[in-house]
């Protein structure tokens, strides 16, 4: 795990679907959500580019990012590490 002196930075695990672009990574993260009045659990997903520099993590790799200033139009985000 690791220390993250800043409060307000994000950061999340997601499984890569997509690494056709170079230094760029398409990111599935999943994550349960309740709804706040019939209580039914239900699963939301949302995809995030993150920014690969090394080309470390291959296709449905675990990964962890973190949110970063603009790299680009669309990536916020930056690997951390291949789980």
């Amino acid at each position: 795990m690791t220390i993250i002196w800043d409060k307000n930075i994000k950061e999340f695990t997601g499984e890569v679907i997509s690494d056709k672009m170079s230094t760029t990574r398409t990111v599935l993260v999943k994550s349960v959500k309740k709804h706040p009045l019939y209580k039914k659990r239900f699963v939301v997903k949302k995809k995030y580019y993150i920014h690969d520099e090394k080309n470390e993590s291959k296709l449905w790799d675990t990964v962890l990012f973190r949110e970063t200033k603009p790299i680009s139009k669309s990536k916020r985000w930056k690997l951390i590490k291949v789980l």
